[in-house]
C-alpha cells in the first residue's frame, strides 16, 4: 500500500490542475488515470487545438440546478489565470470568435504543459489504473488491479459519460452514490438533435447546408450557425440550445434574425413564388430557400398571409425526436448535486475529505471553452483547499 496526502481520480483537465495546485502546496499527490494516457479529451478538443478557455466567462454561461453555485470558483480562478500559465510555457494562441481561445499549434501543448507542472509539483501520475474498490474508514483506500493507495483526501475528477469511445464511464456518479450523495439525472448536452421521420424525409438531403439563426429552447436563445445533417440539426446554435432542450418539447428557430423577410415581396409589382424565392435567397442558402417555400408557402399573396409567412420564418417550431446521444455529446449535463458540495472548496458536505470537480458535477458550460474554464476553476478551488 502507498500512502499519500491526496488521491485524485481522473487525469483530465480538472484532475490534472487540481493535482498541480495541491502539489504546489506541499501535498503528496497521486493521480490515477484509467486510460493508457492522460488528457485524452483535451487532445481531441477544439479540432485538436484545444479551446482552453473563453475570455467572456461569466456565471450566466453555465447551467445547473443551482445557477449560483459556480460563481465562487469562477471568480477565484479566471481565464486570465489560465492564460498566464499558458504564456509561462510559451504556448502561442489566438482568439477565434466570441472570446474562444485556441492553441495556434496543437492541444498536445496543453498536455505537455500540465505534465510539466505536475513534475514540478511532485505529482505521481499512474496510468492504466483501473480502480476496483474505494472504501473509507479514518482515510480513503483506493484499490486498483495493481496495488492500493491510501490518503485522507480523495478528489473525484472522472468526468461525465459523453464520448464513451474515449473511455467515459459513470464511475464518478456511482462513487458519489456509494457515499450517499444525490445525483441530478445526467443527460447529453452540446449535442446534435435528431428529426422525426416526417421531418427527416423533408430536410435530410439538405445535409451540409448551414445558415445563421436564433435557436430557442425554454428561456434560452442562441444566435449562431445551424447545420443540417442527414439525421437532424447541428451547428453551434443547435448544440447550445440542446443543453436546455427537454424531450418532447419544440425548438423555436428564427431563420431570418433581424431581417424583414417579406418586405421585397410586398414591394414587388407582381407577388409570385419566384419573387418570394428571390427574396429568401438574400439571407438563406438557395437550397434551403427553395425547400422552405415548398413546405411553408404563403397561403396567399395578401398582406395578412404574408404576415403569417413572416412570423413562421422567425418562429419555425420543430419538435426533435431526440438527441444523437452520449456518443456525439460534447459534455454531460447533470451530475453530482451541487447542494451536496461546498461552492468554495468542492468538498462534500456529508463526507469530509471527499471532493468532486469538473464535469462530474452538475455544472455545464456553453459551447466555446466554458467547460474547460469550469474544469480549471473547480480544480483550483479544491486543490487550494487541500
Amino acid at each position: 500500500m502507498s500512502n499519500f496526502d491526496v488521491i485524485v481520480l481522473g487525469g483530465g483537465a480538472a484532475g490534472l490542475l487540481c493535482a498541480i495546485e495541491a502539489g504546489k502546496r506541499g501535498r503528496r499527490v497521486v493521480l490515477l488515470e484509467r486510460a493508457e494516457k492522460i488528457g485524452k479529451k483535451i487532445l481531441i478538443s477544439g479540432g485538436g487545438r484545444c479551446n482552453f478557455t473563453n475570455l467572456h466567462t461569466q456565471p450566466k454561461n453555465f447551467l445547473s440546478e443551482n445557477p449560483h453555485f459556480a460563481k465562487s470558483a469562477l471568480a477565484r480562478y479566471t481565464p486570465a489565470d489560465f492564460i498566464a500559465l499558458v504564456q509561462k510555457h510559451g504556448i502561442s494562441y489566438h482568439e477565434k470568435t466570441l472570446g474562444q481561445l485556441f492553441c495556434d499549434n496543437s492541444a498536445t501543448q496543453i498536455i505537455t504543459m500540465l505534465e510539466s507542472e505536475c513534475r514540478y509539483a511532485n505529482v505521481k501520475i499512474v496510468v492504466d489504473a483501473n480502480v476496483t474498490e474505494v472504501r473509507r474508514d479514518t482515510a480513503f483506500t483506493v484499490s486498483t488491479e495493481a496495488t492500493e493507495y491510501r490518503a485522507p483526501a480523495l478528489v473525484v475528477a472522472t468526468g461525465g459519460i459523453s464520448i464513451p469511445k474515449m473511455g467515459a464511464t459513470a464511475f464518478g456518479y456511482d462513487l458519489a452514490r456509494q457515499f450517499g450523495l444525490n445525483i441530478i439525472t445526467p443527460r447529453p448536452a452540446l449535442v446534435p438533435l435528431v428529426f422525426h421521420p416526417a421531418d427527416r424525409k423533408r430536410y435530410s438531403d439538405l445535409a451540409g447546408v448551414s445558415t445563421e439563426i436564433i435557436a430557442s429552447a425554454g428561456k434560452s436563445a442562441f444566435r449562431e450557425k445551424m447545420l443540417f445533417t442527414h439525421r437532424g440539426l447541428s451547428g453551434p446554435a443547435i448544440l447550445q440550445a440542446s443543453s436546455y432542450w427537454k424531450e418532447g418539447e419544440a425548438l423555436q428557430i428564427d431563420l431570418a434574425p433581424g431581417r424583414g423577410a417579406t418586405q421585397k415581396i410586398r414591394e414587388a409589382g407582381t407577388r409570385t413564388a419566384a419573387v418570394a424565392e428571390k427574396a429568401l435567397h438574400e439571407f438563406l442558402p438557395n437550397r434551403l430557400a427553395e425547400r422552405w417555400l415548398k413546405f411553408h408557402p404563403p397561403k396567399a399573396w395578401t398582406n395578412i398571409a404574408l404576415d403569417a409567412f413572416e412570423r413562421e420564418l422567425h418562429s419555425w417550431s420543430i419538435r426533435p425526436a431526440g438527441t444523437e446521444g452520449y456518443e456525439k455529446a460534447e459534455v454531460t449535463a447533470g451530475g453530482v448535486d451541487t447542494a451536496e458540495l461546498s461552492s468554495k472548496t468542492m468538498e462534500s458536505r456529508k463526507v469530509p475529505g471527499l471532493f468532486f470537480i469538473g464535469e462530474v458535477v452538475d455544472v455545464t458550460g456553453h459551447l466555446g471553452g466554458f467547460n474547460f474554464q469550469w474544469a480549471w476553476a473547480s480544480a483550483a478551488a479544491a486543490g487550494r483547499a487541500l
